[in-house]
């Protein structure tokens, strides 16, 4: 496989990350789903929607969520409203709940590491190509969370988040923590289910991350760590894999003094096995080209 461009700049603001997202190249066609993170309730580390509202414009997206497994203000259809609301998403954006009302769409897995299917929220079929903003940060199960966990738990139904969590043994919330998996077939099942849904948009997803605001703990915890490193940069690419790859390549390079910290969480989850696991399923690549903006 050829190596994957990857754009970076040190530059961050509103207008780069939508910089960012047009030095792809790629116009994104038709109606397009833009998947972020909406933040959990109490979280003071997620990306705001003033910021990304340049990109998000660029494309003329609908921001797109779907519902957690686990307690907390976004695993009801009517409370995940509600938080979008008053993080002021709904306020800005056209929002859509994919998994507000079922059935689940079932994605097929069919040459899967752990996962036979992957379950994410119905209304993803009306949508015609996937804008992924990601918040590159720790997480405190999968050891980061990028483009590739966006592309998985994040499109993943309630019940797909359970499959998911339990490589594919488990889909009900009711037992989401008595099913976790053991943390590699965890990683692999967070490649299967990514690439399950990068399959849907072949030639029509991008991907932007921004590397700001590096706690180690995830936008979805609602008690989370202070950011322990400084804001890095943003990064595009039309690889989902190469794209996670850099972002942890440019955390290893950086001398900032929290750079152990935060990979101290990454190395203790196998972060990087998710992204290994992504290549050897065929939908990415590890080896890119880093191509430096100016802006």
């Amino acid at each position: 496989m050829e190596k994957a461009k990857v754009y970076f700049t040190k530059t961050i603001t509103p207008e780069a990350a939508a910089a960012m997202y047009r030095a792809l190249g790629l116009e994104l066609p038709g109606k397009v789903a833009v998947k972020v993170h909406s933040g959990e309730a109490g979280n003071q580390n997620f990306l705001r929607p003033a910021f990304l509202r340049p990109v998000i414009e660029a494309v003329s997206g609908t921001v797109v969520e779907c519902n957690t497994a686990y307690d907390g203000a976004r695993n009801t259809t009517e409370r995940h409203k509600k938080l979008m609301a008053d993080h002021g998403w709904s306020a800005q954006f056209p929002v859509d709940i994919l998994d507000w009302e079922g059935p689940d769409w079932a994605l097929e897995i069919p040459n899967g590491k752990v996962m036979k299917r992957n379950l994410v929220g119905r209304d993803l079929k009306n949508y015609d190509s996937l804008l992924v903003l990601s918040h590159f940060k720790g997480h405190p199960m999968g050891g980061f969370g990028g483009a590739l966990k966006q592309l998985s738990i994040g499109c993943a139904s309630a019940a797909g988040k359970c499959l998911i969590h339990s490589a594919g043994v488990n889909e009900d919330p009711a037992a989401f923590w008595t099913n976790v998996a053991p943390q590699a077939q965890f990683c692999e099942a967070m490649a299967d289910a990514a690439g399950s849904v990068a399959a849907l948009f072949p030639g029509k997803a991008a991907y932007v991350s921004l590397m700001v605001n590096l706690s180690v703990d995830c936008d979805c915890c609602a008690v989370a760590e202070d950011p322990c490193m400084a804001d890095i940069g943003i990064l595009s690419s039309l690889d989902p894999v190469a794209l996670d790859q850099a972002c942890l390549d440019l955390i290893y390079a950086s001398d900032d003094p929290g750079r152990a910290h935060f990979l101290e969480r990454v190395e203790s989850r196998m972060g990087a096995y998710t992204i290994e696991a992504a290549e050897a399923l065929g939908f990415g690549t590890r080896q890119y080209e880093r191509i430096d903006v100016t802006l």
